[in-house]
This record gives C-alpha cells, structure tokens and sequence, in this order.
C-alpha cells in the first residue's frame, strides 16, 4: 500500500479549510471551488533526474545519511515491497537489481546483469550474467544463485508473486552464466520484473539460520538496525562494478517530511525521500536536484464490488466517480499542490491517450443515485481512511462532495495504516476506502495486472472484468509503444465503463539531495542507485 495516507503530518491549517468547506457547503465560494475541473494545473512534472551538476572528479569517503519516507517491513525483498517509499533504496544498495530502469530512454537496461534478450515474439528471456560477480559473503551469484533467489521469492509469497507466478513457468540454467525465462506468452515489459524484488538476488546464507540475514552482491552490505532510528550500510569492498566512493550509507527514519528538508538544508542530512505534494513543489521551484518517478492512480479510493456492499451496483460507482471534484480536493487537502483528475495518466505521461476519466459531473451523480434508490439503494456507505491530518480532510472533502449528490457518508478513520490495510486488503470490509494502486511510469502493467485483473489476488474486491482482463493481455504482449499507449487508451475507456475506484489524481514521488551530492542514479518505482554517488 503505497499512498498518500502515511506521509507523515500536515499542518492543521489543510483540516480547517476542508471543515470550513463542509460547514458551509451550500455557500457560493464553495460553489466557485465545486465548479472548477481537473486538471486545470499550470505546474509541469518530468521523470528523471533533475538540476543534476555531476561535474567534477569523484572523491572517496563519506557517509549519506538518507531521510527515508519509511522504515522498511524487512531487508528481505521477499517480504518488502522493493520501492523507494518502503525500502528500496535500502535493499537496492545491499542487494543490487539484475536489471535497472533508464528514465532517459524510458527503457530498462542492465545493471547487475550484463544483458537481458527475447525471442522472437517475446515469450522466452534469456538472462546472461556478468563473470566473476560474488556475494559479499564470498559466494558465487551465478544462474543457480538467481534461480533459487527467485523460487525462493514465490515460494515466500513476496509482494510480486502473482504476477510472477502467473506469466513465469519455467527458470533454466543452461550454464553458470545463463537464466532462460519461459512465460505463458509474450511479455514485452518483462524485463520490469528483474528491476525491482524478484531481480534483488538473495544469497542462500541469507536463510542458513534461524533468522534471515540480509546477504547480497550490491555495492553495501549490513552494518547495523537500530529499530526505529537507523539503518547503517557499509561499503562492500568486493563490490562487483568497484568499491563504491562512499564509506557509508545510513537510513534514518522520521516522522515528518518538512523536518527531514529542514535538515538537509541544514546539512545534516544529504538525501530526502518526499512525496507530499505541498513538499515537493517547493524544492522543485529551489531547483533542488534529485530524481522523479510520477506514480499514477496513487491518490486514490478503492470501491468494494463484492455483493451486498453498495459498489455492486455500477450506478452507485458512478455516481461517486462523478459526485466528487478532484480538483476540490487537491485545493482543500494539499493546499493547491499537485496534480487533480480523474484521468489515470495525465498529459505528463507517455501512456497518455485521447480518452479522459469520468467527468466531475453532480448532475449526472444525482441521476445515477437516484435510478439505483429506485431499485431498492438506500444511499448510505460508509468511507473508510486513516485519522491522521491529510487522510482526514480528504475524507471531509468525499463525505461533504457526496452527500451533496444524495449519498448519507459515515466516516471511519482507522488509528493506523495497519488497521487499514486488515480492514481493505485482508478482509474486504469495507464499502469504500483511500488508498493506492500505484502505477509506474516505467512500466504499469505490472501493477494494473495485480490491482485489477480478475485472476488476480489482491483485487480488493473491486469489480473486474473479462474486458480488462483482455485489454491487459493485448497490452502485455504488444511491442510498440504506439500500440501500448492505443491499448492504454481503451484501457480508459474500459476504466470509465466498470468505474472500479475513485482516482483524484497522481503523485510525484521527489528522491532530493543537497547540491554537494553527486553520481546518483535512478531506478525503477523510485529507487535511487548509490554505487557511483559520492561527496564533494
């Protein structure tokens, strides 16, 4: 679960604009706001490294100390998510990625791997491996290494599982050097896969006690853990590409955003992970450097489809689509930052098509609502969020949108992300909940596959179809970007057909670092790469 709703504390200032809004919902000022449509942003978001100076000859020494946005679950990238906000960097730098994805191509491109090729129509990938390559424990990472890491990844259940285990059926190692992946069919993005958790390859003294220890071939190995605190790396000195120019790497873990930019600008800190909106315009408008991924269908709320619940009912799931204004929320909850729509990949975006979400359209709400109350609907749900500022005044600014349109909206906000995520992802009790479905630039498939299509687990309980699940093969197999962005196009339209959440819009994801900071390189579901980074 990677969204909005744990980024830390907002001021109370967001709370009280969105209590205004709904104290007086009825006024004209609100009815000014209400009016607005998505998308009417000025501001500009690019992927990529931005108001980067790695000029200069790179020096030795030295400690990053990172302002991580989480403390991860685990070093094990069979239990962690492998993305920036949940640990990544962390398990990028002691694990390295087999593979590793170019924003500036908008490719991916080898990294720990020395190349990655297909068959002809894309159903078979064979895996060459670079000579010599060890684990800092002195093992050998060869193709047997990788073939257990990631037969170790499934049988684990790790975050990426279902995808794999439904697209891979068989891993071969010829020789030493050499992984041959056979799929059920063809997949062009499959090199996706190999840049983010099952492409962090784990050794197998990792399980050889009773406790996992985190053993890789990346360009730091495991210092320390101080729960809570901070998280210590060391420079691998058998690092495969070269011992890394920094002595050390330390994770620290904070409760607020602003605090950690406080900090590196005051230097005691060199590198920031930032996803508030209200955070990151400032540092862009700063020409602070750092790296971008755009994450869409990130700030979001999913429906439950299943019987009894009132999003069985496609009218009732239109009806909030279209009862509530994206561009309202991005007012009252993040103070005008950001970007608003209902859209799932805005102009910023290469997937972008002609085909727009939804429409915030009241009327059409009402009608809708009214047809289903017709047939029995009583027009109650229930919104389900956390407690913490932010979550909070999106959850005003959906209760006061909705129940303008006839809707009667309990709100409940869970004390912690944990209880959410029980509540959503575990049990399916709920009638509607914030979340986020995160669907990278680099390669969305791999997370519309498992939010979304029928045969997958973790669906949520949001409606699926055979007509989805169609589009997201034709998209998985076709080799042009020309046809994927026409596929992702009827993917829209399909979206706008079943409405199986609500989308308020995307979130830039900002990796910042002080200007003194050089070599960094980016990666898949923003990780940063700290094997060439080093200080001035």
């Amino acid at each position: 679960m990677n969204r909005r709703s744990v980024r830390g504390l907002r001021s109370a200032v967001a709370v009280m604009a969105t209590v205004a809004l709904v104290a007086g919902c009825g006024s004209s000022s609100d009815d000014d706001d209400a009016d607005k449509q998505p998308g009417a942003q000025e501001r500009t978001y690019t992927e990529g490294l931005l108001n980067i100076d790695d000029s200069g000859e790179p020096k030795d020494g030295g400690t990053l100390s990172f302002a991580a946005f989480s403390e991860p679950a685990a070093l094990d990238p069979a239990v962690t998510i492998a993305a920036g906000s949940t640990g990544g960097v962390e398990m990028a730098a002691i694990y390295d990625t087999l593979m590793r994805y170019e924003s500036a191509d908008k490719d991916f491109v080898p990294q720990l791997a020395e190349s990655l090729e297909p068959n002809d129509d894309f159903s078979e990938w064979t895996l060459t491996l670079r000579d010599g390559v060890k684990f800092s424990d002195g093992s050998a990472l060869d193709s047997a290494a990788v073939k257990w890491s990631q037969e170790r990844y499934v049988a684990n259940s790790g975050p990426e599982t279902a995808l794999w285990a439904g697209n891979v059926t068989a891993i071969e190692t010829p020789d030493p050097q050499t992984v041959v992946y056979k799929l059920v069919g063809p997949w062009v993005l499959f090199p996706s896969i190999l840049s983010t958790g099952p492409g962090m390859i784990v050794a197998k003294a990792s399980d050889a006690g009773a406790k996992f220890q985190p053993i890789g071939a990346g360009p730091f190995t495991f210092g320390a853990w101080k729960p809570q605190e901070e998280l210590v790396l060391k420079a691998n000195e058998g690092y495969w590409d070269g011992r890394p120019h920094l002595d050390e790497f330390r994770s620290v873990f904070l409760s607020d955003q602003q605090a950690a930019i406080d900090s590196m600008k005051s230097g005691s800190l060199g590198m920031v992970f930032v996803r508030d909106a209200d955070k990151v315009d400032p540092l862009l408008d700063e020409k602070t450097p750092g790296y971008m991924n755009m994450v869409a269908a990130s700030n979001i709320a999913v429906i439950n489809a299943e019987e009894g619940r009132p999003g069985a009912d496609v009218r009732v799931r239109k009806a909030m689509v279209m009862g509530i204004n994206p561009d309202l929320i991005r007012e009252r909850a993040a103070d005008g930052h950001g970007l608003a729509g209902s859209t799932i990949f805005q102009d910023y975006s290469r997937w972008h098509g002609e085909t727009e979400g939804l429409p915030y359209d009241p009327e059409e709400a009402k009608k809708l609502l009214e047809e289903a109350k017709a047939d029995g609907y009583d027009g109650k749900l229930v919104y389900k969020d956390q407690s913490d500022p932010v979550s909070r005044a999106v959850a005003l600014v959906v209760k006061a949108n909705l129940e303008q349109v006839g809707f009667e909206v309990e709100l409940d906000l869970d004390r912690t992300v944990a209880d959410t995520i029980t509540a959503v992802a575990v049990n399916h009790d709920y009638d509607v909940s914030g979340w986020g479905l995160s669907f990278r630039e680099g390669d969305p498939f791999s997370k519309m596959f498992s939010t979304t299509d029928s045969e997958s687990p973790a669906t949520l309980g949001m409606a699926t179809t055979p007509e989805m699940d169609k589009l997201l093969d034709e998209f998985k197999a076709a080799s042009g970007e020309a046809d994927q962005v026409e596929i992702m196009d009827k993917i829209q339209q399909q979206s706008n057909e079943q409405a199986s959440y609500l989308n308020w819009g995307p979130v830039a994801e900002y990796i910042a670092w002080s200007p003194d900071l050089h070599g960094v390189v980016g990666g898949m579901n923003s990780i940063a790469l700290l094997s060439k980074a080093w200080i001035d």
